[in-house]
């Protein structure tokens, strides 16, 4: 089998992988009508549609951390059916409203509270249950390919969404979403317990979220990557909400094109997914590299002159995004140990998640006030600004120094655990180049 596939000869995870793509498709157009019924509702409002995103993603920074105990503690797999099975029947009810015509901005801010409760509790569980699936030595790549899924379904569900909006409106576009939940609750069931890797339950309660805490906070090597993940999710990964306001107000498009862009920047992460899926284990070096990189290509598309051209610059934003994404979430789990990974990936979707509730207000207040384009430019200047600080803070703290070579020298990752402690001997570490 090819390296870029290699987790699917684990039947479990062929399961796992092919009932999540049912459900992300749904997600995504859930996503696209949401965002589309809210500038319906409030007349275009950049803040209103700034407010549903935060709403939606509050949680995250709210209940993250207690989703990372309940993970640690019960057993995954259950765990995943209660969260789908709670989303499912979180997108009948807005449907149902939004059919009848009683929907109001205020019904789907509270909707978007609860659907991204559960995705809270969803998410870390998630994140961590791949491990059980396919074990360290697949996990990378694992990693990768469900990125792949993810993005795939992305492809298809913003575009699919805007041609259903167009043809019969938002309503049934919630209903359609609900039924691909039957994807990954049908997958879980018909898995083999018995070639899962379970990691050992922990105990529950908030002192387990103390301990993931102290644990996160002696490994410097994870805690760069996380302000990297709040930095990148706070500024620049608005495209939900940045996308639909340079749609309508600079293009003067449609549902149909809003949909589109979505397919398109897809394009470009599912690129990235799968260049990640043959990678192997990644270093935190690119992790900081994908990040600046991301940040520039972002100010760029901001900058295009043409619809056509926008869209198309959305590929290798997408490639750029995605993998800084993959990297940062397969750097992480396979640092930490076993036993705290879901506390830990409660952490690591906290910090990359629950930013969103304070970048995306910001956002959609600056396209509100200085145009659509600056929703764009400002975030990728700000994830730039951002990006490097948190590196050099990172780098300063743990007395590491940079110092280029002209002429060819060993290069030494600097930036693991090991690297990133400084004897009291030898004073700052110097790290060549070059």
């Amino acid at each position: 089998m090819s390296p870029t596939f290699s987790s699917l000869r684990v039947r479990n995870y062929r399961l796992y992988s092919s009932g999540m793509v049912v459900s992300n498709v749904g997600t995504w157009m859930q996503r696209v009508a949401q965002d589309w019924l809210v500038l319906q509702l409030s007349g275009g409002d950049g803040v209103a549609l700034g407010i549903t995103t935060a709403l939606q993603f509050l949680p995250m920074a709210l209940v993250s951390p207690w989703g990372g105990a309940l993970a640690d503690r019960l057993p995954k797999r259950g765990l995943l059916m209660a969260t789908n099975t709670a989303m499912a029947a979180l997108a009948v009810l807005l449907g149902v409203l939004d059919l009848t015509g009683v929907v109001e901005v205020w019904q789907v801010y509270v909707l978007a509270f609860g659907l991204g409760t559960a995705a809270a509790l969803d998410n870390p569980a998630r994140q961590a249950f791949v491990s059980e699936l396919v074990g360290a030595e697949d996990l990378p790549n694992a990693v990768g390919l469900n990125s792949a899924s993810f993005n795939a379904a992305r492809m298809v569900g913003p575009g699919l969404a805007g041609l259903l909006i167009v043809l019969v409106g938002t309503g049934p576009v919630f209903l359609l979403n609900a039924l691909t939940f039957l994807g990954p609750l049908v997958a879980l069931r018909m898995m083999r317990p018995a070639e899962l890797r379970p990691s050992p339950p922990s105990g529950g309660g908030g002192g387990r979220v103390r301990e993931g805490l102290r644990y996160v906070r002696g490994r410097p090597d994870v805690v760069l990557v996380l302000a990297l993940l709040f930095v990148v999710g706070t500024f620049g990964l608005n495209f939900q909400m940045t996308t639909a306001l340079v749609a309508t107000q600079v293009f003067g498009k449609g549902a149909g094109e809003y949909g589109l862009l979505g397919s398109i920047l897809a394009v470009g992460s599912l690129t990235g997914s799968l260049l990640a899926a043959r990678r192997g284990r990644p270093r935190r070096r690119l992790v900081i590299e994908a990040a600046l990189v991301f940040a520039v290509l972002e100010v760029a598309a901001g900058l295009m002159p043409t619809y056509p051209s926008f869209a198309l610059s959305l590929v290798p934003v997408g490639v750029a995004a995605l993998t800084f994404v993959t990297a940062a979430n397969a750097s992480v789990q396979l640092a930490v140990a076993p036993a705290m990974r879901g506390r830990v990936m409660a952490l690591y979707l906290m910090v990359f998640m629950g930013g969103t509730p304070l970048g995306a207000p910001v956002i959609g207040w600056v396209g509100q006030t200085f145009g659509a384009r600056w929703t764009l430019v400002g975030g990728g200047l700000l994830t730039l600004a951002g990006t490097l600080l948190a590196t050099l803070v990172t780098m300063r703290r743990q007395g590491i120094v940079v110092r280029p070579h002209l002429r060819p020298r060993p290069h030494f990752e600097a930036l693991g655990p090991d690297e990133l402690e400084p004897t009291a001997a030898s004073g700052p570490r110097v790290v060549p180049t070059g």
